[in-house]
């Protein structure tokens, strides 16, 4: 019923992303390198940078500054306030000097074209990713999938979390984690003192 390791590490990405400051797509991401995990990212504004989450838009609608500067969906990167999860979890493990040559990615967005070339370059090994980019550029996507075979990444493949795995998982969220499974069992101490009082 646990979840498998990949479930584990795109789960933690999961929860990464619950600290993104972008109103358009909430993601997190995950480095690990034998099963242990070497930096996250979230995608977000720069340090001392306004964060979009914080403001709304002039109709009250969720505040986007690329949206905002009536950029369209072509030209966004150049506009967006937010850096991805991916850039930042490479941007976290150098401010740390970590090194991820020969990791995995766990992320909750599939790359864009951008930073396939980051983790090409970063040379990440795997890249597990839990929803399709769902691009609507035919030219875009059409060079976006070629970038990914000239990554030459070993494993590039959506992750699904199995219902048992979320079943096992989610009542550890709502909750106090560490209640006991099992009583309390008794000292040694204890067991004595009862089997003093049984021999009087």
């Amino acid at each position: 019923m646990r979840p498998s390791w990949n479930e584990y590490f795109m789960l933690i990405a999961k929860l990464v992303s619950t600290r993104s400051t972008c109103n358009s797509r909430p993601t997190g991401a995950v480095l690990v390198k034998e099963r242990q995990i070497l930096a996250t990212g979230y995608n977000g504004s720069m340090p001392g940078a306004p964060h979009c989450i914080d403001q709304v838009m002039p109709d009250g609608s969720p505040y986007c500054h690329r949206r905002a500067l009536q950029i369209a969906d072509m030209d966004k990167y150049n506009f967006c306030r937010a850096s991805h999860a991916e850039a930042n979890a490479i941007a976290q493990a150098a401010k740390h000097g970590i090194a991820i040559k020969g990791a995995s990615l766990y992320v909750t967005l599939e790359p864009c074209y951008v930073c396939i070339k980051l983790l090409a370059t970063a040379q990440i090994e795997r890249v597990f990713f839990e929803l399709s980019y769902d691009s609507r550029d035919e030219v875009r996507d059409k060079y976006w999938k070629q970038a990914v075979e000239e990554a030459g990444f070993k494993e590039y493949r959506q992750l699904a979390i199995t219902p048992e795995a979320l079943a096992f998982v989610l009542p550890n969220l709502k909750q106090v984690t560490s209640t006991r499974r099992l009583p309390a069992t008794e000292s040694v101490s204890e067991r004595r003192l009862i089997g003093a009082v049984e021999s009087d």
